[in-house]
């Protein structure tokens, strides 16, 4: 075929953009933690904004690609674009909630490392199909790593409060997966832009009625509000929109394990900036977590997911 000479050009391209994204994404714990440190900000103020402001982005890229064929969705699938905003809007609230009492990094690792594990768990209950060894195996070791990073929180936070915040984080990689499971259902039927374009308008619509009844927090100094544009801008729109991209050269197998960049580039963000270390237990609880990622990722039929 006449478009062969171009594939391995593509396909550095697709892992490059892939790449560019996970350390995007990377950054999103530590704008949060930023944002904590110079304003009285909230998880749910957070999110609103990171939505609010994503949203519209994502709206009119979505119509300069498609035109108004973008709404055209039937009534089952668009209760699943709307299910895919709220769930977007709870993991990330969740997620911003376990910064605090965990830090960017330890919140970072619990919560992407152990959601593949909980999507294979959700997928099999859907199926209902036999867990596998590597399964089991990949959970014991997500498990063992959540276990052994417990113990690692900033200065000054308690042992309960630790737990509280792993809690939020693995609420948060619960929410996570489910989004995911669910954008599995529309994949093959959408526009990758389509279900999030009209689902990121439903979460943050969400976040700013919840938020408005338990305090939306408006005050940020220059600062702040420009962490916020930031958070909603580079990690948000522009980080999906390369994702996306990315994916259409990019085997999805290949594109799970580069994202292991984002965990990375947030532990490495979080060392440089506010001094978090894991210490050695915590060093192998993140081990364990990334096994736990790479026993999943070499699963039979990966590639065609």
């Amino acid at each position: 075929m006449k478009a062969s000479p171009t594939q391995p050009n593509q396909a550095r391209s697709g892992m490059l953009m892939v790449m560019s994204a996970a350390i995007l994404w990377g950054t999103v714990a530590v704008t949060t933690r930023s944002i904590y440190a110079v304003s009285n900000a909230n998880p749910l103020s957070i999110g609103f904004f990171r939505l609010g402001i994503a949203s519209p982005v994502l709206m009119i890229i979505g119509l300069k690609t498609l035109g108004w064929r973008l709404f055209q969705v039937p009534r089952r699938d668009l209760l699943l674009m709307a299910l895919i905003g709220i769930l977007m809007a709870f993991y990330q609230v969740a997620f911003f909630t376990s910064i605090q009492s965990l830090g960017a990094a330890v919140a970072t690792l619990i919560t992407l490392c152990t959601a593949p594990a909980m999507v294979a768990l959700i997928a099999t209950m859907v199926t209902r199909e036999r867990l596998s060894l590597k399964i089991l195996a990949a959970m014991l070791c997500a498990l063992a790593g959540t276990a052994l990073l417990i113990q690692v929180r900033p200065a000054g936070v308690s042992l309960q409060a630790g737990l509280a915040g792993v809690g939020w984080a693995l609420a948060s990689a619960f929410g996570y997966s489910s989004m995911l499971v669910i954008s599995r259902e529309l994949a093959g039927r959408y526009h990758p832009v389509q279900p999030f374009a009209i689902g990121l308008g439903f979460g943050a619509l969400l976040l700013l009625v919840v938020a408005s009844a338990t305090g939306l927090e408006l005050h940020y100094p220059p600062a702040g509000w420009a962490l916020l544009v930031y958070l909603a801008l580079v990690p948000t729109a522009l980080a999906f929109g390369i994702f996306l991209a990315g994916m259409r050269h990019t085997p999805a197998t290949v594109a799970s394990i580069i994202t292991l960049l984002e965990p990375l580039t947030s532990t490495i963000l979080a060392s440089l900036f506010f001094k978090e270390k894991l210490g050695p237990w915590g060093a192998l609880g993140a081990v364990l977590l990334v096994c736990a990622m790479l026993l999943l990722w070499t699963r039979p039929g990966a590639n065609s997911e």
